[in-house]
């Protein structure tokens, strides 16, 4: 499989069992905000796919709170993986010391029917820091 811009999650948890977690294993509750697991590894995982390439990208507070907190009840390991036309990005969330702001222009839902925006405290990764998987 080859790395488009059509990529949805499902393709990417795919790849990552397929070559970087053969033991992973989706979140059992389909609101998580966490989406798989490899046990192997303790790698609790936030996936997100990006249908344009950036050089930084974007982690919402909320979904880093709650990883974080959960990996820390756990004793595992907070990891967030994008995937974007050009590779596929890993950030070990324990290495990261973010900086958080403020984005005014974050759409509500990801249901693209609703145009309203909403302000969400985000940070931005550079892919330079991350670990680059494909």
């Amino acid at each position: 499989m080859s790395i488009t811009k059509e990529w949805i999650e499902s393709d990417l948890f795919d790849w990552l069992k397929a070559n970087r977690y053969p033991d992973l294993v989706k979140s059992n509750k389909q609101m998580s905000r966490w989406d798989c697991y490899s046990p192997s590894t303790t790698h609790r995982i936030e996936l997100k796919c990006r249908k344009k390439h950036y050089e930084t990208l974007l982690l919402e507070r909320k979904k880093y709170d709650s990883v974080v907190d959960k990996c820390n009840e756990n004793l595992d390991v907070p990891v967030y993986i994008n995937s974007t036309p050009e590779g596929v990005y890993l950030f070990n969330l324990l290495l990261v010391e973010p900086v958080w702001e403020i984005n005014h222009r974050n759409p509500a839902t990801t249901d693209f029917s609703n145009t309203q925006r909403v302000a969400k405290e985000v940070t931005y990764l550079c892919i330079n820091k991350a670990v680059k998987l494909l």
